[in-house]
């Protein structure tokens, strides 16, 4: 439910942008729901509002020509006129006393690299760009998995399960760190 309403939230955050800017919407806008996400969890999204998903045109059998092919994920990347209102929702969602959109990444739970769902805001989370841990911390574990991936050292469902289920310990739990 609770990643409905991001998605319902977020639709309506585009809708307001737009009829702010004069572009006619169709839509009712509808109320966001403060504080619906736990920053409990951090450094990772609280799984009842980013559970994770993935991309199925991405398998272990598609990922010579998907993830480990240079440059793939810019062609599933969306646009940050997507990812914005997302990030702006998520934000108010988990609570966030700081509400400076640039402190925050609109990060995929399951990376691109990986094959996670591009579009999918049960994928989609605002990560902070402070504390210990960060959505920098992240990238370079999810770019060592997706060698591993590549090379053959591990499959795409081990890299997958380990880092949907704690990015942190994704390394270890696959033998990589």
């Amino acid at each position: 439910m609770r990643i409905h309403n991001r998605a319902v939230a977020a639709a309506a955050t585009v809708a307001i942008a737009l009829a702010f800017s004069g572009v006619a919407v169709g839509a009712t806008p509808g109320t966001a729901l403060a504080s619906t996400c736990s920053q409990s969890y951090l450094p990772l999204p609280d799984p009842h509002c980013t559970p994770g998903s993935y991309n199925p045109d991405v398998t272990q059998s598609t990922i010579n020509s998907t993830i480990c092919v240079s440059g793939w994920t810019a062609t599933v990347r969306p646009p940050t006129s997507y990812t914005n209102p997302l990030k702006a929702q998520g934000i108010i969602d988990y609570g966030y006393a700081d509400t400076n959109m640039s402190d925050y990444e609109e990060d995929h739970l399951v990376p691109l690299e990986l094959g996670g769902a591009p579009r999918d805001p049960g994928n989609l989370w605002p990560e902070p760009h402070y504390g210990t841990q960060t959505a920098y911390t992240k990238d370079g574990v999810e770019t060592k998995l997706k060698n591993a991936v590549c090379s053959g050292k591990i499959t795409l469902s081990a890299a997958r399960n380990a880092i949907r289920t704690n990015w942190t310990t994704a390394l270890q739990a696959t033998g990589i760190g």
